[in-house]
């Protein structure tokens, strides 16, 4: 504690998932296989899609940036739960709370855009196909790349620089396993109003303009399909979606799951595991529902392997 005024907090304890001494170490080995799945998984698919010439398309290019933001995300939340599964007392910095927020809401955010963006790139090959080489150019596609992580690294300064304008004294309990925005809110002892604006005003654009994307690309891409003559011609077309609809299903869901309970029926428990399946969970995910639904990484992947295992 640094003594003034008042004492003002430096470093945080977090509550983690669960008091249970009993459910620590097994919790440890659980995220510990999900956060290797994680890794290897998305990483494998980065690497994939980077060897496999085929597989240099602007869908694919979106992809692996896709699987770099799960990677990265669940980078920042996991190590530190592992960390603390296995440590008497949870403790965390200041710094390294604020830290950790801010690299947790430039991911988060990012990857709400990079999934409008792989529904608008799936609007344009199916709705203006003979367009498509010239609509999504690499140049289109590495422009949309970096807008999604620009609006990410605004939104995130915009969280943190009002994150770091409030007073934290006494409590020193986060009751959560990361630092996460209302958790740290409900710590503060000065006015939290101008978060909340700013956090609503963020929300609402971050979930809501990709949401109304996904959902106005989706709407033309089932006229488009459904104007097909041919039963196998509407399967293809449909079967270059189920990957990108499955992710947005689990990613907004889970989100919705987490944000949109009634206060009534809502805890303290429910949230962490709301949170564990959009931080955790969801990044493990997503390769596995673009490897196990996609037929084009299916043939690199064993093509990869077959290449390989002749050597």
């Amino acid at each position: 504690m640094a003594e003034g005024n008042h004492s003002t907090v430096t470093e945080f304890i977090l509550g983690g998932l669960t008091e249970k001494p009993e459910l620590q170490l097994p919790l440890f080995f659980l995220f510990l296989g999900i956060y290797v799945l994680t890794v290897v998984g998305n990483l494998g698919m980065i690497t994939l899609i980077l060897l496999s010439s085929h597989l240099h398309t602007p869908m694919y290019f979106l992809l692996s940036s896709l699987s770099f933001i799960d990677m990265c995300q669940s980078t920042v939340i996991t190590p530190k739960m592992l960390v603390d599964f296995v440590t008497e007392k949870n403790i965390i910095s200041f710094p390294e709370c604020i830290t950790q927020f801010y690299f947790f809401s430039v991911f988060a955010i990012a990857e709400c855009h990079m999934l409008a963006a792989m529904a608008y790139d799936r609007y344009v090959a199916i709705c203006n196909p003979l367009l498509y080489n010239v609509t999504m150019s690499y140049q289109v596609c590495s422009w949309m790349v970096v807008g999604v992580y620009g609006i990410g690294l605004i939104g995130a300064t915009a969280h943190t620089m009002c994150m770091l304008r409030l007073v934290f004294c006494m409590d020193d309990i986060i009751n959560h396993y990361f630092c996460d925005f209302l958790p740290l809110l409900k710590l503060s002892c000065s006015s939290t109003f101008v978060n909340e604006i700013v956090g609503l005003c963020f929300s609402a654009f971050n979930i809501f303009f990709p949401t109304l994307t996904i959902i106005s690309s989706y709407i033309f891409i089932i006229a488009s399909i459904l104007c097909i003559s041919s039963t196998e011609g509407r399967s293809k077309a449909f079967s270059t979606c189920s990957s990108h609809i499955s992710a947005v299903a689990v990613f907004f869901g889970s989100l919705t799951f987490m944000y949109l309970q009634p206060s009534s029926v809502s805890s303290i428990d429910q949230w962490k595991v709301s949170s564990v399946f959009y931080t955790v969970i969801v990044p493990m995910l997503n390769p596995l529902i673009y490897s196990l639904r996609n037929k084009d990484v299916k043939i690199a992947l064993n093509k990869f392997l077959e290449k390989h295992h002749f050597v």
